[in-house]
């Protein structure tokens, strides 16, 4: 019955994870409000690299096609400089350029978020952030597009995606609004912050790698990870989607309400 209680638990922690993972609500800060508010317990030390790779893996068959687009034109470009692929081969260069500060950020500060900002407080606290930083630009509609982008707005929306370490900010939501922000259309901030997404969350499933190899309970909870990573990437999969819609319709306001509802409450009765 223990056993039934804990593939239960992990499931719905993996739909937990799938679907907060692209809306701009702050995945790892619901998880954290999950064991706080709820008393799950997560064993083991691969959980969260699992449910992540499961919404990695959904965002990369959402974005399939414009990853094959980037590819062959990225590749075309350097063989035979075509000036029409040259857009498509700079926004692989700003994907780069946008993932440095996350992963720099992460690989030495890492632990120290991890120790010092990890708690319930802290969650309420950058949740109310996260809704103010959406209200404020709910109303914005950009005009840049795909080639217009530059090296500044690279850097900038990879910095918001560094300061989404902190738990409670969320990722999708920080580089979305920096994006909009610098006078991003709503598409291309969606793309850009989900394609710039694949490369942190790839480096973090390769350095992580390790940890599932060593944690000791992943021959009792093998079938609950597995069973949470498919709960995971189809809960990611129609979430994003979904996401998608609302971003379509300029809809970021009732993310930014939610935040602020979920944020005080946390404070208010943790």
């Amino acid at each position: 019955m223990e056993n039934f209680f804990d593939l239960i638990k992990y499931i719905l922690l993996g739909l937990f994870q799938g679907i907060t993972e692209p809306i701009p609500v702050s995945s790892s800060g619901h998880l954290e409000i999950a064991e706080h508010f709820f008393g799950l317990e997560i064993k083991g030390m691969s959980f969260a690299l699992l449910v992540n790779t499961a919404s990695l893996f959904a965002v990369l068959f959402i974005y399939r096609e414009d990853i094959w687009r980037l590819i062959v034109n990225g590749l075309a470009y350097l063989k035979n400089k075509d000036p029409e692929a040259k857009s498509d081969f700079m926004f692989i260069i700003y994907l780069i350029v946008g993932t440095i500060p996350a992963g720099v950020i992460g690989i030495l500060f890492g632990d120290f978020i991890e120790k010092n900002l990890a708690s319930i407080k802290t969650v309420g606290i950058t949740l109310l952030v996260t809704g103010f930083a959406l209200w404020m630009i709910r109303n914005l509609r950009g005009r840049k597009n795909d080639g217009d982008l530059s090296f500044r707005d690279a850097i900038i929306v990879g910095l918001a995606q560094a300061v989404a370490l902190i738990p409670g900010i969320s990722r999708s939501g920080a580089t979305i609004v920096a994006a909009m922000a610098l006078g991003m259309k709503q598409e291309t901030a969606l793309r850009f912050s989900f394609l710039l997404y694949i490369p942190v969350s790839f480096g973090g499933m390769i350095l992580g790698f390790s940890d599932i190899l060593q944690d000791p309970y992943l021959k009792d909870l093998a079938l609950p990870y597995f069973f949470a990573f498919i709960a995971s990437l189809i809960a990611s999969y129609f979430s994003l989607k979904w996401f998608m819609n609302i971003m379509a319709r300029g809809n970021l306001k009732y993310f930014a309400i939610y935040c602020f509802i979920v944020g005080a409450a946390v404070i208010l009765f943790s």
